[in-house]
């Protein structure tokens, strides 16, 4: 995929606001360029931890998932694959700055910790 065609996150809106002050959704702040142009460092986005309670996520969408051999660091990375068991081929859109699964292999969906919404504020 050209990077003209990846996806956008739009802002957040009340509704967002109001689903992060009522802890419905998780804010993080980006801090590597793997996700460029999408997402720049320094970044915030707003990400809903339940997401994928009831469905496996859905190609195209963004992700933060736990570090595979790093426990408490997060990636966030788009999904590129998902096949019938659960597991994810997670990418950078800036293929040049980021691990990902080329490197760390597919990740099991217990290990995403959310799906990226929007960006904040």
């Amino acid at each position: 995929m050209e990077q003209d065609q990846f996806p956008t996150l739009d802002h957040a809106n009340w509704a967002d606001v109001g689903l992060w002050l009522w802890r419905r959704r998780r804010r993080l702040r980006v801090e590597g360029r793997s996700m460029l142009p999408t997402l720049e460092p320094g970044q915030e986005v707003l990400i809903n931890p339940r997401a994928y309670a009831q469905q496996p996520p859905q190609v195209q969408d963004v992700v933060v998932a736990e570090h595979p051999q790093r426990p408490g660091f997060r990636l966030i990375k788009r999904v590129v694959a998902v096949d019938g068991e659960g597991c994810c081929d997670l990418r950078g859109d800036n293929p040049a700055e980021s691990t990902d699964s080329r490197q760390l292999g597919w990740l099991s969906r217990d290990r995403i910790l959310g799906q990226v919404v929007c960006r904040f504020p």
